[in-house]
């Protein structure tokens, strides 16, 4: 009885599938039978007006490229510089389309020739507005970037995870307006992306969190382009902030390219916001210098840092007793950020002091040890009273002679 059921389905799904296959022939035997009905004169004149628009429309182009580009040259509007990359984004193949449509309306084809037709020219029309709509982002966003970094650097950081997610944004509507044409469902086709969705985020949740750490430098902006920054021991200049990476030129020259979810999960030194520079420095004397002049030097310290521009002193004290010297502590700052110009205004301090100290007699410290020995004061009497440093081999009752 199982065996006689299945032979009967395979029965019915051989009928259907005999079915549907008769119907195809008949379908294309129909449609072939229409296009045989249109005259040779009607195919030629089709032919002749696919051929004539398409080399019209492809000559209007290129016209239009090259009036627009030199008009752009002598303007500083954006309008023509924007109708150019729009213009130079039409592709050949979207043109074809036009033209192969435009002569299908001259005869009168089969309506499912015609609507096959009409479907190519609306997926090449959605595919070329997606390029149009590109070129419109790249567009604004070159041009908000330009603008901006002349303005105010922190806004153009923004654009690298902006532009990503607004192009990508124009391709999804764009691939949602084809399906939908092409006669598929968009709801269940979402509802499948939504579940895949969870599937591929959770495999490239790495890059995700990079996307995000982007974002957050976007929105909370710990630096931007232009600052020079220390991360983990390593220094230098922000080129680039992108979707996953940061870029940064190290002094040394190389670049230095972190993840964004672990640049934001380390410390940053930005020292790109640096308003002004609080200088600590230390000067050791000897422990022969006379009070007096201890007591002038801190008076002696602030003069050198007040003759100097762009600074501004704060204090100069007797700060410690070292193991080699006496120690003096200035604190001082150099009103610029610019690392050259405080190097500057340090050594013409530096100069100062010296001269200084120079003229006062005041010996600059260094490292040194006084060393006291038990024990040889007979040895020190004998130096003091002129007897020399060596003592008689004999007087010491020893015999080198064996």
């Amino acid at each position: 009885m199982r065996a006689a059921t299945t032979f009967s389905a395979l029965l019915s799904q051989d009928s259907v599938a005999a079915a549907q296959t008769r119907s195809a022939l008949d379908a294309s035997q129909a449609v072939w039978s229409d296009l045989t009905q249109i005259s040779p004169t009607g195919w030629l004149l089709a032919v002749s007006t696919a051929v004539a628009v398409g080399l019209g429309l492809s000559f209007v182009l290129r016209v239009l490229i090259r009036r627009f580009e030199r008009l752009a040259q002598r303007t500083r509007t954006e309008f023509d510089d924007l109708a150019v990359q729009l213009l130079s984004r039409t592709r050949r193949l979207f043109v074809f389309l036009v033209a192969v449509w435009l002569g299908s309306r001259t005869v009168d084809l089969p309506p499912a020739l015609n609507g096959a037709l009409r479907g190519l020219l609306v997926v090449g029309l959605f595919l070329q507005g997606g390029l149009w709509a590109n070129g419109v982002v790249n567009h604004l966003l070159t041009r908000y970037r330009r603008h901006q970094l002349e303005e105010d650097p922190t806004s153009a950081t923004a654009l690298g995870a902006v532009a990503f997610l607004a192009r990508t944004s124009v391709w999804a509507i764009v691939f949602l307006l084809v399906v939908a044409n092409l006669g598929f469902d968009v709801t269940a086709l979402i509802t499948g992306l939504g579940i895949g969705g969870i599937a591929i985020a959770l495999a490239v949740q790495n890059v995700l969190g990079d996307l995000f750490a982007s974002l957050a430098i976007v929105l909370d902006k710990p630096f931007v382009v232009g600052d020079f920054i220390a991360v983990d021991g390593m220094n230098g200049t922000v080129e680039h902030v992108g979707v996953k990476t940061t870029r940064v030129r190290s002094l040394s020259g190389e670049q230095l390219i972190f993840g964004n979810a672990n640049l934001l999960g380390t410390s940053i030194r930005n020292y790109g916001r640096l308003r002004e520079r609080r200088i600590v420095f230390t000067i050791g004397v000897e422990y022969a210098t006379p009070r007096e002049k201890l007591k002038a030097i801190p008076g002696w310290l602030r003069q050198a840092v007040e003759a100097q521009k762009q600074t501004r002193f704060d204090r100069a004290h007797l700060r410690s007793f070292g193991d080699s010297a006496i120690e003096f502590e200035v604190v001082y700052y150099v009103l610029e950020p610019n690392y050259a110009l405080y190097m500057d205004v340090q050594q013409a301090i530096n100069l100062v002091v010296h001269e200084v100290f120079e003229r006062e007699g005041i010996e600059f410290a260094f490292p040194s040890r006084t060393v006291f020995l038990r024990g040889l004061e007979p040895v020190a009497d004998r130096l003091r009273a002129g007897g020399g440093g060596r003592s008689d081999p004999d007087e010491r009752g020893d015999d080198f002679r064996g």
